[in-house]
């Protein structure tokens, strides 16, 4: 079975990258640990943890998105509703509140889910965020729950993956078959190609 490690990164859209730096960077304290750009194109990532970034694409044009409160239904297109980052200490999620606060950003009272305690926020483009410190005894991951009064039957057959629900692959690519193309980002390591 695929062992999957982490979000390698959240890919998002700023209308102004210099903001976008000074909140996620300066504010927040995220590395800002790559940088891709070309006129009217510029792709940045910034470090969250050892495993998961944050990348952002400010293009000509693009404009901050309408402020949604988060959870609140939405009809119509809509593929996102907010993102939540973990902390590792009660402390740190009342250090970044006092922060966020004193930056002139709006900054929810604490909010107790039972599993986690959270605070809301949003960034400088109006990205809905959510910031999470995770009750000592309370593992979701550990101890799966599920209190919806009418789950499916889909949701009925449990927590862990249900094997042959998909076709699986005619054979994996090996050898010649396994190539690998270049993408943006690959003259960060590579060079220019002319």
């Amino acid at each position: 079975m695929i062992k999957f490690n982490g979000i390698n990164h959240l890919a998002m859209v700023t209308s102004d990258m210099d903001k976008t730096i000074r909140y996620w960077r300066d504010l927040l304290g995220f590395r800002l640990v790559a940088g891709l750009g070309a006129p009217g194109y510029r792709h940045y990532f910034f470090e969250i943890s050892s495993t998961d970034l944050i990348a952002f694409f400010e293009w000509d044009g693009a404009e901050p998105a309408i402020e949604k409160d988060h959870g609140a239904p939405v009809k119509g297109p809509v593929i996102f509703d907010h993102v939540s980052f973990g902390v590792e200490e009660i402390d740190d999620l009342w250090e970044l509140r006092e922060k966020l606060n004193a930056a002139g950003f709006w900054v929810s009272e604490m909010v107790d889910h039972g599993f986690i305690y959270s605070i809301y926020s949003f960034d400088p483009n109006n990205i809905p965020v959510e910031f999470s410190y995770s009750v000592r005894g309370e593992e979701i991951r550990r101890t799966p729950a599920m209190v919806d009064k009418k789950p499916s039957e889909i949701t009925n057959e449990g927590p862990e993956p249900q094997p042959g629900k998909w076709p699986e692959p005619a054979h994996p690519p090996y050898g010649e078959d396994r190539k690998i193309y270049p993408g943006a980002g690959s003259e960060l390591f590579h060079g220019i190609k002319k």
